[in-house]
């Protein structure tokens, strides 16, 4: 298996998180702490996740556990997107993108965790 640069996770996740770091830039002031910081955070922790994942992908279960964490991440990636077109922040069409973007990456890592073997997840994934 090459590098987790290769995994169709970690590109989609990316470019979620620099989208929304785009967008965020235009949120006001007062929720650089709050809103903006966390959904930065949140929707970056999905890549990183992954990252993580991937290197521990010799253990299955290491390597399903930090892909919970990818679902996670993502969820709540998901929960501030709908407190952002709430808030007016952003407009629906922006919203249905990103969630349409954030809900494909929900079904890759959904599909990661049912399938560890196919990710090079087992005894010899290291090598």
């Amino acid at each position: 298996m090459g590098s987790y640069k290769d995994l169709l996770l970690y590109k989609k996740s990316f470019s979620l998180a620099m989208e929304i770091f785009a967008i965020t830039k235009l949120f006001p002031k007062e929720e650089t702490y709050s809103l903006t910081d966390q959904i930065r955070r949140s929707s970056r922790s999905v890549n990183i996740c992954t990252i993580e994942a991937y290197r521990k992908r010799r253990f299955p279960n290491h390597f399903v556990s930090k892909l919970t964490d990818v679902d996670m991440e993502n969820s709540e990636t998901q929960g501030w997107l709908e407190f952002s077109l709430a808030c007016n922040y952003i407009k629906k069409e922006t919203y249905d993108s990103l969630f349409a973007q954030s809900d494909e990456i929900g079904r890759i890592t959904q599909y990661m965790i049912n399938n560890p073997e196919k990710f090079g997840a087992g005894e010899n994934a290291a090598k």
